[in-house]
């Protein structure tokens, strides 16, 4: 039996997460509390050796990626980048302050945008569309390197990281949307073959974890 690991990480805090912007696909950079937090996840997993990594297109996970795997000296493996990951796509609230989003548009419908599964805001995608493009890249992708033993890293988004948690603990709609990704808390997901064995979610050190599992 082959035993293989999938660690899933969001990325640091972006510039616009730190200005309480919609991000979605806007390529924006870490910040310099986002590059800590990355350089802090070095030391949870730098007593795993990967085998390959995959990250989005958008430089926030890439730069996260980079951070932890030169903190691990393991630079040296492949890396896959595709746009499946990328976060979902906030559409025409990209940019904007979430304050500023609830004056124009309503507190409540914005809410709804948010906080809903399957309705996208105006020009953008639903959580339900980005598992959609993000699922089958894992289990055609990704997963298939876990099964055969491989360690394996992802770098992403909140969403896209959301949409992997649904699909391998079997979540419902409802209980992704209770699911919270922390920024640069590991997901480590163990598995024996292809049967998921163990859940471990790694706290930064010195911080309060903004992971959460659906009660």
């Amino acid at each position: 039996m082959s035993f293989g690991k999938l660690i899933l990480v969001r990325h640091g805090l972006s510039v616009y997460n730190d200005q309480n912007r919609f991000t979605g696909w806007k390529d924006v950079e870490l910040n310099e509390q986002g590059i800590s937090e990355a350089e802090q996840a070095v030391d949870l997993l730098e007593n795993i050796n990967f085998d390959i990594a995959f990250t989005s297109k958008l430089k926030r996970a890439n730069d996260t990626l980079d951070i932890i795997l030169k903190g691990i000296k393991q630079t040296s493996i492949p890396v896959e980048k595709n746009l499946a990951l990328n976060e979902r796509d906030y559409g025409d609230l990209i940019g904007q302050n979430k304050a500023e989003a609830a004056k124009e548009f309503g507190e409540e419908q914005v809410q709804i945008w948010r906080r809903s599964y399957d309705i996208p805001p105006p020009g953008g995608e639903s959580l339900k569309d980005t598992a959609d493009r993000v699922i089958p890249y894992l289990n055609e992708k990704i997963l298939p390197h876990v099964i055969e033993g491989k360690n394996v890293i992802v770098s992403a988004h909140g969403n896209s990281i959301r949409a992997i948690v649904m699909a391998l603990k079997g979540f419902s709609s409802e209980e992704i949307l209770q699911t919270e990704i922390g920024w640069c808390e590991p997901w480590i997901f163990e598995f024996e073959g292809n049967k998921l064995t163990n859940l471990e979610i790694k706290s930064r050190p010195g911080s309060k974890s903004m992971s959460k599992l659906p009660n």
